[in-house]
This record gives C-alpha cells, structure tokens and sequence, in this order.
C-alpha cells in the first residue's frame, strides 16, 4: 500500500485548502483512512479519520466545523478539505490508512493505522 498526500501550500489565516491522500495497491473498501498533523516542536495529533465504506467520520476537536474529510471510491483518493485556517493548523499533514474498519472512537490512535504518506506541509500566516 502507498500513501501519495498532496495539496498543502502557504496560505493566509482564514484561507481554505484541501489536501489529498492517493491510496495504492489495495481495494479500500474495507479500510480507515486518518489525517494526522504535526506542528513543528509537537508531537503527531490526530485530525480526522473516515470510515472508506460507509463514510462514518471522527475530529479532533480543534478542527471541528472548519475541515472536513471525504473520500472518493473511484479515485481511490481521500480529501481534508480544510476552511477558516488559522495559524495554530500549520503543520506537516499526514496521511494513513489502516486495515479494517475503526469505530469512530478508535481513529484518533496513530498506533492503529498500518501505513503512513510522506506529508504534506500546510502553512499559515497570520
């Protein structure tokens, strides 16, 4: 399985961006995929996680109601759209897919996914 996260960019606060993560190699239909971040002197946080067949989604709290994650089956790809940015969002984002399906309380935990993308860097100016 590769992870291809793309779209970040230098952005200005209360901007929009949307990232995109282009799984290869499996049939996702059976998978959870998350976006993680992690801000520069912090550890790697959870942002959003999805649920590749029914669509059944979990957020951080400090993301809640400005991003939004989707996937698209035919493209096997999987968006972070990501509105009202503010400067606390710069990070490198990540990408990850895990094997089987997550209930929505288990997404938030890194160790449960099986592969990671290289990153995408979103950064915003104040």
């Amino acid at each position: 399985v590769q992870l291809q996260a793309s779209g970040g960019g230098l952005v200005q606060a209360g901007g929009s961006l949307r990232l995109s993560c282009a799984a290869s190699g499996r049939t996702f239909s059976s998978y959870t995929m998350g976006w993680f971040r992690q801000a520069p002197g912090k550890e790697r946080e959870f942002v959003a996680g999805i649920r590749w067949n029914g669509g059944s989604t979990r957020y951080a709290d400090s993301v809640k109601g400005r991003f939004t994650i989707s996937g698209d089956n035919a493209k096997n790809t999987v968006y972070l759209q990501m509105n009202s940015l503010e400067p606390e969002d710069t990070a490198i984002y990540y990408c990850a897919a895990r094997r089987g399906l997550l209930i929505t309380s288990t997404m938030g935990h890194q160790d449960n996914y099986d592969y990671w993308g290289q990153g995408t860097q979103v950064t915003v100016s104040s």
